[in-house]
């Protein structure tokens, strides 16, 4: 079982990363499919990401997911508030009986570099310039900006976010592979959150649970 890596977050929340090594017929066995997902290996992302959550918590009601108007799944009675993320052959979920939650997963990859402009304040692009002279580091940085917006945008889950006017990164801790971010969420009022992060070999995974 490619289960690559599981943290329980608290008593109540848990975050797992799945390495999709198996066939669909290895997840149908398990998972609804529930939407019409034509492209085979988005379904195949989309079947992985669901059968995650039951690993995290063996009680996790597959067939009761509801798909909201803005693409966010959910279950109406919230026994679980979750949120799921894919990039490559890797899938992230966060599952939570009494959190807000929410996680991204970002290959680290140049191509962030064309897209930065959209997502980074000015303020923020400056920071992450002052690495210019290592420019790993300051990719995996402007991947860990990007994976940690995309994770507060689904926790946030009623869309509408402009991610250089709404969420702000005021600071960076980092510690070896992972850290957190101090952020504020602009939308609705303002909210301080921490975003935390992690950084595997060639992707980076971002959650936040309030």
């Amino acid at each position: 079982m490619p289960l690559f890596y599981q943290h329980n977050i608290n008593e109540t929340t848990k975050i797992g990363i799945w390495r999709i090594e198996e066939h669909e017929d290895f997840f149908l066995q398990r998972v609804p499919l529930l939407n019409d997902v034509s492209h085979p290996y988005k379904r195949l992302q989309h079947l992985a990401g669901r059968y995650l959550l039951p690993v995290l918590f063996n009680d996790f009601p597959l067939d009761e997911i509801i798909i909201a108007d803005t693409k966010k799944p959910f279950l109406e009675n919230e026994q679980y508030h979750f949120s799921i993320s894919h990039s490559g052959n890797f899938v992230a979920a966060i599952a939570s009986k009494e959190n807000r939650v929410g996680v991204d997963l970002e290959l680290v990859t140049p191509r962030i570099n064309n897209i930065s402009g959209k997502f980074l304040s000015d303020s923020e692009k400056k920071y992450i310039d002052g690495w210019n002279e290592l420019p790993q580091l300051k990719l995996q940085l402007t991947t860990v900006y990007w994976s940690a917006k995309e994770a507060l945008f689904k926790w946030y889950g009623k869309g509408g976010v402009d991610f250089r006017k709404h969420i702000e990164i005021n600071s960076v801790k980092h510690n070896r592979n992972k850290g957190s971010l101090d952020c504020l969420f602009k939308k609705e009022g303002m909210t301080e959150l921490v975003v935390h992060y992690q950084l595997f070999t060639g992707f980076v995974s971002a959650w936040v649970c309030t």
